[in-house]
């Protein structure tokens, strides 16, 4: 955190004390203060004020915390320490640095009131400016680089605050982030650290419609319900259907140039997985590892509930101040449903009127507020960059109805539906085709004709087709039987069980199928339709069904996603189903 238990000054009584929230009488404060809280200085919070008494929500345990003790109030809002070092790092709720927290402690466990700032103040980093004496600069230009980590070059911003000017001098060399390297004539010094208000968005010029997608090497998403870069999506699904996971392979695989992961609530084994696996993993477009373009904040569901409340804020302000750069980034929220708990329980302290199942009235508010933050834009300083925020949502018992589920979906515009049957199945990603969809679809098309195929939409039409006509099909297998079913369904039935386990089924744990392009994707289904297209055309000729279903090569189709050499393996494939096929008649 950047503001610090030295600069504040005592101005209030604790009068008492409900879990996170403590109400205080002679506080001189205003609406969203920070104030530090009883003997031992626990961060809170100011959420409501009535009269004299002031209610504050405190982000760490109170147990121990008395009526009669101090508080202090710092005055400012809480606010995120932006500079280098955001980046490779582990932060709580609150931005506070984990690694550097347990240094302290000598321990994993954490006591109360410790405190460091969001990035190292001590360290040096080369400064190389792009701005020299006599230039003009405005709020938000880039005025030098610095090297953050082995992927991603740090842009040096005029902060969105500053009144900007002509540059007096700007120096190349070491610097801690507060020393100033860049000064303008009007007397502003611009140094590598900014802090910025969490609940405030920072300032662009445009929200644009975003036209290229956010490609995630998930072939069930990027080949039916793709996301563009700047969008929002979705994940919601009962325990154990595979949200978390799905989630960490669009932060190890998505298109995107930093990675801004929340683990929001969730368990602490799910989190140590992440922390672990992260710097392990090799990043795909660069070959250096993922955590040097990754932030990690970790507020596990063991931690204090208030501090879950914030945390989705501290991780949309960093993606802001990496957007601002010009950088695409993808925020992943793991789970929203844990933040909007964590606000229904402060709103029930507060004695706020409930809404709906308990949730606070302004449940939907919040969730737009925060999903709004995402987009693709056009930036102060005349660059372009996106947010795309992708949440994780946990209804009870699989209930796509409850009320933070169906408030999510009217804001985003991906809807990615877990399925509990299918993960009993053992059929991951346990995505559901028949409940999932993308608003987005038509205005990624000319994309990916561009990139992919002409006819990437033909296809995918005919793929989307086939699965509704087998799942209308399903419900008359199930009354009469399969062979009861004229042989031009028992074949789309079987062309729909390839579908279904050559394309929509995708391996997370396989070195070669973890991740699949979207040349790959479109040349799977370009192979189960050349199936398709020569097994009709040999039952037309009159050759039993149950030949069609026996050639050789048809379970190839299912080994295409492992194959490193896919394209010839796809044309040696389709060629054999041809001949194949051709020699039934």
């Amino acid at each position: 955190m950047s503001t610090t238990q030295e600069t504040v000054r005592e101005d209030g009584i604790i009068e008492s004390v409900s879990g996170p929230v403590v109400q205080a009488v002679d506080l001189d404060a205003r609406m969203n203060d920070v104030v530090y809280v009883g003997d031992e200085g626990l961060m809170g919070e100011v959420i409501e004020i009535e009269g004299d008494i002031t209610t504050i929500q405190v982000y760490e345990e109170t147990s121990g915390v008395a009526p009669g003790e101090p508080v202090e109030n710092t005055g400012e809002p809480l606010t995120v320490d932006l500079g280098p070092g955001l980046l490779d790092s582990i932060y709580d709720g609150v931005q506070r640095p984990l690694d550097v927290l347990e240094s302290k402690m000598n321990s994993a466990f954490l006591d109360r009131g410790v405190d460091a700032p969001g990035i190292d103040l001590e360290k040096q980093w080369t400064f190389e400016p792009t701005v020299e004496a006599g230039d003009i600069v405005a709020p938000g230009d880039v005025v030098g680089v610095v090297e953050e980590t082995i992927s991603i070059d740090h842009k040096v911003m005029v902060p969105p605050d500053f009144e900007g000017g002509v540059v007096e001098s700007a120096e190349e060399g070491e610097f801690t982030v507060e020393e100033a390297v860049v000064t303008l004539e009007n007397g502003e010094e611009v140094t590598m650290h900014q802090e910025w208000p969490v609940r405030e968005a920072r300032p662009t010029v445009e929200k644009q419609t975003p036209t290229e997608p956010l490609v995630s090497g998930q072939r069930i998403l990027d080949g039916l319900f793709p996301i563009a870069k700047g969008g929002t999506a979705a994940i919601p699904g009962p325990f154990g259907s595979g949200k978390t996971v799905t989630q960490h392979q669009l932060a190890k695989w998505a298109d995107a140039d930093i990675v801004v992961y929340v683990g929001c609530g969730e368990r602490g084994n799910e989190m140590t997985e992440v922390i672990e696996d992260f710097p392990e993993l090799d990043d795909p477009k660069t070959g250096n590892p993922l955590m040097a373009r990754t932030s990690l904040i970790a507020n596990t569901s063991n931690m204090p509930v208030a501090a879950r409340e914030s945390c989705v804020y501290t991780g949309i302000t960093i993606a802001e101040f990496y957007r601002d750069m010009g950088y695409d980034v993808a925020l992943m929220a793991d789970s929203t449903s844990r933040w909007a708990e964590a606000m229904r329980e402060i709103s029930s302290r507060l004695e706020e009127m409930p809404g709906e199942e308990g949730y606070p009235a302004y449940l939907s508010a919040r969730l737009s507020q925060f999903y709004e933050r995402a987009g693709y834009f056009e930036n102060v300083n005349g660059s372009e960059g996106s947010i795309s925020v992708i949440g994780a949502v946990s209804p009870p018992g699989g209930d796509f109805s409850e009320p933070v589920t169906q408030n999510t979906l009217r804001i985003v515009k991906c809807f990615w539906a877990l399925d509990a049957d299918l993960a009993e199945r053992r059929h991951f990603p346990s995505i559901n085709w028949n409940e999932s969809y993308s608003l987005y679809r038509e205005q990624l098309d000319p994309w990916f004709r561009e990139n992919v195929s002409e006819d990437w939409d033909d296809i995918r039409q005919w793929a989307v087709d086939t699965l509704d006509e087998e799942s209308e099909l399903q419900e008359i297998v199930q009354l009469v039987g399969k062979d009861a079913l004229p042989e031009d369904q028992q074949l789309t039935l079987e062309v729909a069980r390839y579908l279904r386990e050559a394309y929509l089924q995708q391996n997370a744990f396989h070195d070669v199928d973890t991740y699949c392009s979207p040349e790959k994707t479109y040349l799977i289904l370009t192979a189960i339709k050349k199936f398709n297209d020569e097994a009709f055309d040999a039952l037309d000729a009159g050759v039993p069904v149950e030949e069609l279903t026996a050639i050789d090569a048809a379970p190839r189709l299912n080994r295409i996603g492992v194959q490193e050499d896919y394209e010839s393996y796809v044309a040696d494939l389709k060629e054999s189903i041809s001949e194949q096929l051709r020699e039934k008649y």
